[in-house]
């Protein structure tokens, strides 16, 4: 279940964690939160990742309430989504920041690491 990157706008990224999430919905089966994030760099934007006990859907901008902002360069978010960023220490860094429950910043880390672990 790898995302692709290459030749992929940011719009075809989210729609392809998207379709991972609802096709394996049991990492994410009891989450209800929205994810905001606020990317720059190569390919920037406001995007909110909405989970919703077992459904996932993107909105561009920012039309909810979030729970938990996180920005970020799309170099991080990137890393984020491999799993070869360890959010505390970026948040650390101040390499990512957090706006809202920094509790759920860190599950998402693990629920992305979930994804991962399914190949």
């Amino acid at each position: 279940m790898a995302i692709e990157f290459v030749d992929q706008s940011i719009d075809e990224i989210w729609e392809q964690i998207v379709r991972m999430m609802n096709e394996c919905p049991e990492p994410h089966q009891d989450s209800e939160c929205v994810y905001q994030f606020d990317l720059s760099g190569e390919m920037d934007g406001t995007y909110q990742l909405i989970l919703n006990k077992g459904k996932v859907s993107v909105e561009k901008g920012s039309p909810y309430n979030y729970e938990c902002r996180l920005i970020m360069d799309f170099n991080e978010f990137k890393q984020l989504l491999f799993g070869q960023l360890n959010s505390t220490m970026a948040y650390m860094m101040r390499k990512i920041k957090v706006d809202g429950s920094l509790g759920l910043a860190l599950k998402l880390e693990t629920l992305l690491k979930k994804y991962k672990e399914l190949k």
